[in-house]
């Protein structure tokens, strides 16, 4: 099946040229996206991604999610009933609109774009250590926006040189996250994934497994400050540690690659994995 698109109020062809070429999102990548879950048609934890979504809008200065919502979910109406009950990925963007050719903006209405598709969960990850860093202290930390190039240039290099995610180190050293993704070490027996304070995105998939793991009795936590540098990493090939990534589009993903050595999914990793799995189809909107 192929991609199904909404913009502003019209189902498009995903070939159709639908925005306006002096569009803000695509001139300076100004504008914020959530890609959510799709589970036979029925797009999962979509309160909490609007919730986020809101957030990013707010950081960015732009105009809330919760003045869009009726727009965001006209367009979701749209294209879930077009696409059918399909597990895939569904996509919202809202941008800035038009704007002048420099950083600053105008005065335009914003541009809201729903999407979706079909797609599969790879079972595992081959992921690679990037040799560039995530900013903590941007302006834009923590917010998921359509500048995504820093992102595509890390996982462009982590693909050609085998990989599937890269995983990224903050200035300090301490691990971060994945261009697209959160990231698990299961060390010690406890799962620990790095604080928010790192600069890492508040992922939905990591925000459900700290809360679904306490519910569960899963010793999984936020690590404290200091607790999980980059080094770690060292841990996992040598087979001391465990990784997993978190998104929407891993759920909870064992890494069974790292830096092109084979590396163990853990035990904790894959209770992980079946709790979350067996939670989303018991509750779709948590």
């Amino acid at each position: 099946m192929s991609t199904v698109v909404w913009v502003d109020g019209e189902l498009v062809g995903q070939s159709q040229r639908a925005l306006s070429a002096v569009d803000h999102g695509v001139t300076v990548g100004d504008g914020a996206f959530e890609t959510c879950t799709l589970v036979g048609g029925t797009v999962f934890a979509l309160t909490r991604h609007l919730r986020r979504l809101d957030r990013s809008l707010r950081g960015l200065g732009l105009t809330p999610a919760t003045d869009l919502e009726a727009r965001v979910r006209q367009g979701i109406e749209a294209v879930l009933a077009r696409a059918g009950d399909i597990d895939g990925r569904l996509r919202l963007t809202v941008t800035s609109g038009i704007g002048p050719l420099g950083s600053g903006r105008g005065q335009a209405r914003e541009t809201v774009v729903v999407a979706a598709a079909a797609s599969t969960m790879r079972p595992q990850s081959w992921s690679v250590r990037s040799p560039w860093v995530r900013n903590e202290r941007s302006a834009v930390a923590g917010l998921k926006t359509t500048s995504y190039a820093e992102n595509v240039v890390a996982l462009a290099d982590a693909v050609a040189r085998g990989g599937d995610e890269a995983l990224l180190a903050n200035t300090v050293g301490a691990l971060c996250e994945g261009t697209g993704s959160n990231v698990v070490v299961e060390r010690a027996g406890q799962l620990l994934t790095p604080a928010l304070e790192t600069g890492c995105l508040a992922g939905i998939t990591r925000e459900l497994l700290l809360e679904w793991g306490a519910e569960d009795g899963l010793p999984v936590r936020e690590a404290e400050p200091g607790e999980l540098p980059f080094s770690v990493l060292d841990d996992v090939t040598a087979g001391r540690a465990h990784l997993a990534l978190t998104s929407s589009g891993r759920n909870v993903q064992p890494v069974t690659s790292l830096d092109g050595v084979a590396v163990e999914a853990g035990p904790l990793t894959m209770a992980a994995r079946a709790l979350f799995e067996r939670r989303m189809r018991e509750r779709t909107d948590p």
